[in-house]
């Protein structure tokens, strides 16, 4: 089911503050507090809206140092690979795991404490994975987030 309007200007606000309450939402998008709940509601049902976070400061937490890691597979069998995403993505230095297509096969995006922590890191949970075959570690100086909403238009 396509986006309309109201469904845009919902996810644009909710986006921009999703702990904003019914009645500010509704006010916001020029709409009654009932139809914002339900078409918010709506929303979750299908799946447009999949959760609610906060979103840390790393530095501020004790991981001021994060990473990007590429992660290149020796083969690329179901095994392996089932064996690599159960447990990597798991690992609570793993801020988050991309599959990715193109020379490497998943995008590590990690926040520890130190450059040392990161090494051994890196060490200990990949470089020595029989199912590893070649890491990249970048260093992150900056995170400029992009747009994290819906994209402008009709439907």
């Amino acid at each position: 089911m396509a986006l309309d309007h109201t469904d845009r200007l919902i996810l644009r606000e909710l986006v921009a503050d999703a702990r904003v309450t019914n009645a500010q939402l509704a006010e916001r998008i020029g709409v009654a507090p009932s139809t914002a709940l339900l078409r918010t509601r709506q929303l979750v049902e299908r799946g447009v809206i999949s959760g609610y976070h906060a979103q840390l400061d790393f530095a501020s937490v004790g991981r001021a140092v994060q990473a990007m890691v590429s992660v290149q597979l020796k083969g690329h069998n179901r095994e392996e690979i089932d064996r690599f995403t159960a447990r990597v993505p798991l690992l609570p230095e793993v801020v988050s795991t991309f599959h990715v297509a193109g020379s490497v096969d998943y995008l590590l995006h990690l926040a520890v404490p130190s450059t040392e922590v990161l090494r051994d890191w890196v060490l200990d949970h990949l470089t020595t994975d029989p199912v590893v075959g070649h890491t990249e570690t970048t260093l992150v100086f900056n995170h400029l987030p992009g747009n994290s909403g819906v994209l402008p238009g009709s439907s």
